[in-house]
């Protein structure tokens, strides 16, 4: 398949003047409002390549916008492969040792294993252990629609609605090569009250994604009660004041990479809807991967075709 070219668009922020923060994790910053209210944490860069979320919270910062209640906490993730970023190389800057969003267990966080990464996820899991709302901001490889990613549990989708944006919400279980973020803790509980969400914002480098990223974080805190609408309203995009008709896709499975050798069988760029049962997907060391029911939606489908890694997964409209 063609590697597809994409302009970048974006300009990385400098993201210099939240080195030192004030929670004593370079990079991360909290507000309390000094009024009961919910810990929210928002978080971007968790791949060093998606700037989206990064413009998002250096926009907020710069507009000075406080809490009114609870306590709001912006955190930039994987700073040392955003430093990385080059935008004549645009893709080569994801993460420096492995995927900071692969990392997310007890067994991995508390185990011997080092890496730039883990060492950054460790020093910014007290700050994920302490909130009660999470919202990730994340990119695509391909030039699709925004999706929410609201994992298995009814609450968290419950809160992709009331958030409102983008149409399409995403119910998944995550990946084989490791929990993300999202689905860490309490996160993941079904007995927490704990909810995360995870938005991938449209092409990793496409201006759109800037303007989704920027809309659905003020459309979150509003959601949250942590700022009201007329706080947020001046830094709103073309979707701030959407009302779509908001639809689930359930992910049913991951294709997971089990051989040296995976191709797709066509140009895929996600949510192509193949309507036929049996219908041909790709080969993975020569073995045919194929739809396993009718209407399949394929959700996703990655560059990086390495063993272990999710080569794309597969969902059904469920309205």
């Amino acid at each position: 398949m063609p590697e597809p070219n994409y302009a970048v668009e974006l300009t990385p922020p400098d993201i210099e003047p939240y080195r030192t923060g004030n929670t004593g994790i370079d990079y991360v910053t909290s507000f309390d409002s000094g009024r009961p209210g919910p810990h929210v944490l928002v978080a971007a860069l968790t791949h060093g390549n998606e700037i989206c979320g990064a413009i998002a919270l250096d926009k907020l910062f710069r507009a000075g916008v406080k809490p009114r209640r609870g306590q709001l906490t912006l955190a930039f993730d994987n700073v040392a492969a955003y430093r990385e970023f080059d935008p004549r190389y645009p893709i080569a800057s994801r993460y420096v040792d492995e995927d900071f969003n692969r990392l997310w267990s007890p067994a991995t966080l508390d185990g011997p294993r080092q890496s730039i990464e883990l060492e950054r996820a460790r020093a910014l899991r007290p700050v994920v252990d302490g909130a009660d709302f999470l919202l990730d901001l994340h990119s695509m490889q391909y030039a699709t629609a925004p999706l929410m990613l609201a994992g298995l549990l009814p609450r968290s989708r419950e809160l992709a609605r009331q958030v409102g944006i983008p149409e399409l919400i995403m119910c998944d279980a995550g990946h084989a090569a490791g929990p993300r973020m999202r689905d860490y803790g309490g996160f993941g509980d079904p007995a927490s009250p704990k909810k995360a969400l995870l938005i991938e914002c449209g092409q990793h480098w496409e201006r759109r994604a800037a303007e989704v990223a920027t809309d659905v974080l003020l459309r979150f805190l509003i959601a949250l009660g942590s700022v009201e609408r007329d706080d947020v309203a001046a830094l709103g995009g073309p979707d701030f004041d959407a009302t779509p008709r908001q639809r689930v896709i359930e992910v049913t499975e991951a294709v997971t990479i089990t051989g040296e050798h995976f191709d797709f069988a066509g140009e895929f760029r996600g949510l192509e809807v193949l309507p036929e049962k049996g219908s041909l997907i790709g080969h993975d060391d020569g073995r045919d991967v194929r739809t396993p029911y009718a209407n399949c939606v394929l959700i996703m489908p990655s560059r990086r075709l390495v063993k272990g890694q999710t080569a794309v997964r597969l969902g059904r409209y469920l309205d």
